[in-house]
């Protein structure tokens, strides 16, 4: 008996300790303060789900402590208490003061750091809880009450369901202030606030002056910001409150997704993702010059493309101080030219108004700032604007509805795509004068396109020819797209004065020979140089290549897409004219090996980004989506300044669906050594067969070596194969051209190459789509997945990979095989 009580109390004693020491873990963990329990300097409390931790920090190189939240570890802070009042040592402690106020105390004199400053005299029995969105709350015990909370007083970040705010009535709103430095957390120059509730636009403030602005939000994406993170946050929303207050918020539809969106301290906004807990993605919305507000004044157009020049006046506007204009300072702008000025008058009896003024339109524009809204369609949003002789422009979104403006035209930018159609109001006489003017420029692809473009030319002539002889319009052989698209705009060539340009077709200004034909090197009798295409008798382009793709092809317009002027369809001859490019194609540099000497790290790296760009507009920014389907260094061209150009659009295809969906051809047409496996073997293409072939290319660029050089024998590795072993073994620095190897760029170099291998990975949906290759291109992504394993070919019984089969079916691809590298 004696011994059975002895164990008892062995038992109870073991079992207190448990629970004790299960209490005591417990409490270390748990997400609240008190007025009886405190946060010291070396403590921390944690959400429930353990993601969020609320304790004192110092920044990198400082012994300054602050309050903060962070998300998983310190670095990734999302909220800092007394950013502005920082302690010198670790004396601090939070705590509840007996105001019911959550503070930050120094311990040794008692002095208050920091308070939530509530004035709240029947809080004294509140509590300060760290919940699981990261929000600090503190709440009244009594009435259950928020009394304040660290979501409506951010610092310079935002998470999931945080709000940035504003109330037009009250005045109040939820601002975002930047650091100072990314090591000084205290408040710097740029405040991120919602502004124009009308139609919500997020502005950037520098020392109260606006900075950047986002355009209005059309429920979609940010209409002046083409380039901000509506792809990589889900759930972007605006809504309003009870009280009248408008809010931005974001989320994410996958629970395992999490993000922190912050204003930087160089007033741009960063974006860090997180996967499971664990960082996957950092970019940043680039800015550049046509982004900073009112850079070319009022009524001035940015246009970045046109740099060094990038401001313009509209169509009858001039600048308003030529000299300054021309010494690029454009914050001036631009006025109304004289005999220029609007004549909408009031007729005198008021009873109706006299319209002598028409409207010029510019396509892909932002909208300027200090926009009006009404809730009328897009008929009455015209007439409305000509019917009020204040009105300036207008702008129509089926979203926002009408937009117009009675003042300056401010903050204007022009896009290759996106933005408004933006109606300026101008004398009826400049409008009646532009159309009088106006030429035709069809923006096309060199190449294959040609064949089909110059049957159109051929018709065009025959309509005119029959309606001239017969008095009656042929018969209609153009399909309804076509139509559509106003290919009668296509400028035409007279055969004498291209004879005359190219000194009668002589060989001495011949520039080379592809498979369309000879093309020749001309001068015009302006002096404009061009490039003529001369379509051989023999050539193997078909028209079929062309028939579906042409109608939205030739409206194609993009600094990295070859530029079409016209055709000519005489004397039994069909040439193409283009943009004349000085430096040829990038092959023609890259594998000689005198002139690669002449393509610096600098001049590669930019004709990089600029063909990912290129391949960017045709998969997302052109008005359908259009895979090209035989991307190699031959068909990207070089003009003087070295920019690149894609051409030969003989090959591509217009597509519908997402990104990822696969279209199934019967030929597989393109180049071997640029195809990847799924279009080689099976004939299945998307957009991920270009970010395929892009890979191959940007390997080759930074290599300085073809593809198709690695195939010597039958056991030969392709130059991705190559890669892929060099990779494996650590040893990928020795594949960069050792003409252009610098170690003040090795890392960029390596990037590069990191990026072209996760390009060519063997299965699609594991290779990025190019809108997120060119962000890591221009290292707004930070961290690189690792590559998976990558498809590349052998290679046999062929002399060359540069011939383009134009008929292989896709089941008699004997000829190649797939390979893989196993690391050692």
């Amino acid at each position: 008996m004696a011994f059975l009580i002895h164990n008892t109390n062995h038992f109870f004693i073991i079992t207190f300790i448990i629970f004790s020491t299960f209490y005591s873990c417990y409490s270390s963990t748990n997400d609240t303060i008190t007025s009886s329990k405190s946060l010291k300097d070396n403590e921390t409390i944690t959400s429930n789900n353990t993601n969020f931790k609320l304790g004192f920090f110092s920044p990198l190189n400082s012994t300054n402590r602050y309050l903060g939240i962070w998300y998983i570890n310190e670095t990734n802070n999302i909220w800092i208490a007394n950013r502005d009042q920082p302690l010198k040592d670790s004396n601090g402690i939070v705590t509840i003061h007996k105001n019911g106020n959550l503070v930050i105390l120094n311990k040794e004199n008692g002095s208050i750091i920091w308070s939530t400053s509530i004035s709240s005299p029947n809080s004294i029995n509140s509590t300060a809880q760290l919940v699981d969105v990261g929000n600090l709350i503190l709440s009244d015990i009594n009435s259950r009450s928020t009394i304040w909370d660290s979501f409506t007083h951010p610092a310079d970040a935002a998470v999931p369901t945080m709000r940035i705010a504003s109330n037009k009535a009250t005045g109040k709103n939820i601002s975002f202030v930047s650091r100072k430095s990314e090591n000084d957390p205290s408040s710097g120059h740029y405040i991120g606030s919602l502004e124009r509730l009308d139609a919500p636009e997020v502005f950037i403030w520098y020392d109260k002056r606006i900075h950047w602005r986002t355009g209005p939000w059309n429920g979609t994406v940010f209409l002046g910001s083409p380039r901000m993170l509506t792809e990589y946050l889900a759930g972007w929303r605006f809504d309003q409150d009870k009280d009248g207050t408008t809010y931005l918020t974001y989320d994410f539809a996958v629970k395992a997704m999490f993000g922190i969106l912050s204003l930087t301290p160089n007033g741009t906004l960063k974006l860090v993702e997180f996967l499971n807990n664990k960082e996957f993605l950092s970019l940043t919305v680039s800015q550049n010059e046509c982004d900073f507000y009112g850079k070319c004044g009022p009524f001035g157009n940015c246009d970045i493309s046109s740099v060094p020049n990038i401001c313009s006046c509209f169509k009858g506007f001039e600048p308003k101080n030529l000299v300054e204009w021309s010494s690029r300072n454009w914050t001036n702008g631009c006025v109304r030219k004289e005999g220029m000025n609007l004549k909408c008058e009031m007729v005198k009896n008021g009873s109706s108004v006299v319209k002598q003024d028409k409207f010029l339109v510019h396509p892909n524009t932002k909208p300027p700032d200090f926009a009006e809204r009404s809730d009328v369609s897009r008929d009455k949003c015209r007439t409305d604007c000509l019917a009020n002789c204040s009105c300036l422009a207008y702008a129509y979104d089926p979203f926002i509805r009408c937009m117009y403006w009675s003042s300056e035209l401010i903050d204007l930018q022009k896009f290759p795509t996106s933005g408004v159609d933006l109606f300026i109001r101008v004398p009826a006489e400049l409008v009646e004068k532009e159309k009088g003017n106006k030429s035709f420029l069809i923006i096309a692809i060199a190449g294959g396109l040609g064949a089909f473009i110059l049957v159109i030319c051929a018709y065009l002539l025959w309509r005119k020819w029959s309606a001239r002889h017969t008095g009656r319009q042929p018969r209609n052989l153009i399909t309804k797209e076509q139509k559509e698209m106003k290919l009668d705009e296509l400028p035409l060539y007279d055969f004498v004065k291209l004879e005359n340009a190219t000194n009668s077709f002589h060989n001495s200004n011949m520039l080379g020979k592809g498979g369309f034909g000879p093309v020749y090197k001309g001068i015009l009798e302006d002096g404009q140089e061009v490039a003529v295409k001369r379509l051989s008798k023999s050539s193997g382009q078909g028209i079929e290549e062309f028939m579906n793709e042409v109608a939205v092809i030739s409206k194609l317009q993009h600094r990295n897409l070859v530029r079409l002027l016209g055709c000519c369809v005489e004397r039994g001859e069909q040439m193409l004219v283009y943009e004349f490019m000085p430096n040829k194609s990038l092959d023609a540099f890259l594998f000689d090996p005198l002139q690669k000497k002449n393509l610096d790290w600098r001049k590669r790296l930019n004709i990089i980004e600029g063909i990912a760009r290129g391949i960017l507009y045709l998969h997302r920014d052109s008005r359908l989506r259009i895979i090209h389907r035989d991307l190699k260094a031959s068909n990207i061209l070089l003009d003087g300044e070295m920019v690149p150009k894609i051409s030969d659009f003989g090959l591509a295809r217009i597509v519908k669906g997402g990104e990822d969906d696969e279209t199934n051809t019967n030929r597989v047409v393109g180049t071997y050594g640029y195809m990847p496996p799924e279009y080689a073997m099976e004939g299945l293409f998307s957009e991920k067969s270009d970010v395929y072939s892009f890979g191959v290319l940007l390997l080759e660029i930074v290599s300085g070596r073809r593809n198709s050089s690695f195939y010597h024998n039958e056991d030969s590795l392709s130059l991705v194969g190559f890669a892929w072993k060099l990779w494996l073994e650590e040893n990928i620095i020795s594949l960069i051209d050792r003409e252009v190897w610098d170690a003040s760029f090795e890392s960029s170099m390596l990037r590069c190459i990191h990026i072209g291998l996760l390009c060519v990975q063997e299965l699609p949906r594991d290779r990025p789509n190019i809108s997120t290759v060119v962000l890591m291109l221009i290292s707004e992504i930070t961290h690189l997945p690792p590559p998976g394993k990558v498809a590349f070919v052998h290679k046999k019984n062929s002399k060359s990979g540069e011939s383009s089969q134009k008929s292989q079916q896709s089941n008699s691809n004997n000829s190649v095989t797939l390979s893989e590298v196993q690391g050692r």
